[in-house]
């Protein structure tokens, strides 16, 4: 049983509220007197709780304790100091007085009804889904030369891997919580990347001379733009962190990230592809392919377009804070480049066709010809550097050391020597200064990046 505190707001999976000392979540059914999390009970405190409990409830369900939130309608308001982004407070009448519950909102942003909130996340989820359906179609019929992506498994596996990062994207964003903000963000860093990719694909076509793309290719470029259009509606219907400076302790680990994020971009434009022709006399010649540089002027724009998009969605993951939630826009950054390796080393093991040098098939049977196909060492360089983008995606998870974490609550155990009983708690609602608390820029960033020490040290409930 919670008797001795005060809940003020609750959802569908979660509640929040104070006790004398502290500000915490618990889980809207359970009757456990300790918190999952919990913080002090200051301005900061409240600013990262309010924080934390709207990432991980579902949108539109939070309302003041004894009042439904309709559909269309906003939470009634009431004076207070108000939380992170305009969010919620507390007003108290000094000990054993009523309290009371402030407006929901999200900043300035969120000033319509929650219910329209709830619209347009339920429109970028239907957009994302409606990409990947359109993509998937597009792996059929004629991409690029008459051959479709479904023929060839060097170009097939890369755009299942697309489009199963968007599906991810969509599912997230319907579960909601701190996965919505992780969806939106995934595929925005997706879609930013793999617009040079698409761009890329159709200046082949347009170079060589086709005036009308296979079918597959218009359906790729439909399902990108419906893809794309879905994070960026998802990405602006409401904050999904921001721009912070990152700590003295991190700009190591950040510059080590931005660097390896120009050396995958700088590796990406040379040769991959080598092959090795020799003919039935023991003569061989090696040819490189895939020079970036080296192709019509739209494919090198759609290139160059992968190679900044690359630069510019890792040097915002690593000033985006919460740092976790920038781990998911390097992700969406990581995912094509990923594919783009895996569809090298795929392509390696395929039979090559002479008629790719100008030789006919008969030619290459007279003089006993072979071909060997292999990577460059440029495409080693790109495979190092990449593996330094995703070791730098775990760092991101992993919570800063320099945070100060609060330590867990759990009740005291009948023999336990040492006391770790939980804040103590009184049976009088909490008393609040009516007048506003004023949150500074510089504590709105540090209660950010506090979010994730909290996040990764939750109090799960323990047996006395």
């Amino acid at each position: 049983m919670r008797e001795n505190v005060t809940i003020s707001y609750r959802g569908a999976g979660y509640e929040i509220g104070r006790g004398e000392h502290f500000y915490g979540i618990w889980a809207a059914s359970s009757s456990q007197p300790q918190p999952l999390e919990w913080w002090p009970a200051t301005p900061e405190g409240w600013a990262a709780a309010w924080a934390r409990f709207t990432s991980i409830e579902t949108p539109g369900t939070i309302a003041p304790v004894g009042q439904a939130v309709a559909p269309g309608a906003a939470a009634p308001g009431g004076p207070g100091f108000a939380g992170p982004s305009g969010g919620p407070g507390f007003t108290g009448q000094g000990a054993g007085g009523p309290v009371s519950s402030d407006v929901i909102s999200s900043g300035p942003a969120a000033a319509g009804p929650i219910f329209g909130r709830d619209r347009r996340t339920v429109l970028a989820a239907a957009l994302l889904a409606v990409g990947v359906v359109v993509g998937f179609v597009g792996l059929f019929p004629s991409y690029l030369s008459g051959a479709s992506l479904a023929s060839q498994a060097d170009q097939l596996v890369p755009h299942l891997i697309y489009l199963a990062g968007w599906a991810a994207s969509a599912v997230l964003l319907v579960l909601g919580g701190a996965r919505w903000r992780i969806g939106a963000l995934l595929g925005v860093g997706l879609s930013a990347v793999t617009l040079g990719l698409f761009f890329a694909d159709a200046g082949t076509a347009i170079a060589d001379g086709s005036s009308v793309m296979g079918t597959g290719l218009v359906l790729g470029l439909i399902g990108w733009a419906c893809c794309a259009a879905g994070s960026a509606v998802a990405f602006a219907t409401r904050r999904a962190g921001g721009f912070g400076r990152p700590h003295s302790d991190d700009m190591g680990p950040v510059v080590m990230l931005v660097l390896a994020a120009i050396g995958t971009a700088a590796a990406f434009a040379p040769s991959w592809d080598s092959f090795t022709l020799r003919n039935a006399a023991g003569l061989s010649q090696t040819v490189t392919e895939g020079n970036a540089f080296s192709n019509p002027a739209a494919v090198i724009t759609g290139d160059v377009l992968v190679m900044v998009a690359l630069v510019a969605v890792v040097a915002a993951a690593a000033l985006w804070r919460p740092l976790r939630l920038g781990a998911a826009l390097l992700a969406g950054a990581i995912i094509p480049m990923a594919a783009q390796a895996i569809s090298a080393l795929i392509q390696v093991g395929e039979t090559v066709s002479p008629t790719q040098f100008g030789i006919s098939p008969s030619q290459a049977a007279g003089i006993g010809l072979t071909i060997n196909s292999g990577l460059t060492s440029a495409f080693w360089i790109y495979c190092a550097f990449l593996v330094a983008l995703i070791a730098s995606f775990a760092w991101m998870l992993i919570p800063p050391h320099n945070a100060v974490r609060q330590p867990p609550w759990t009740p005291q155990g009948p023999s336990a020597g040492v006391s770790d009983a939980p804040p103590a708690v009184s049976d009088a609602p909490p008393a609040v200064s009516d007048a506003p608390a004023e949150v500074s820029d510089a504590t709105r960033s540090e209660t950010a990046d506090s979010i994730e020490t909290v996040e990764a040290t939750s109090v799960r409930p323990r047996t006395p």
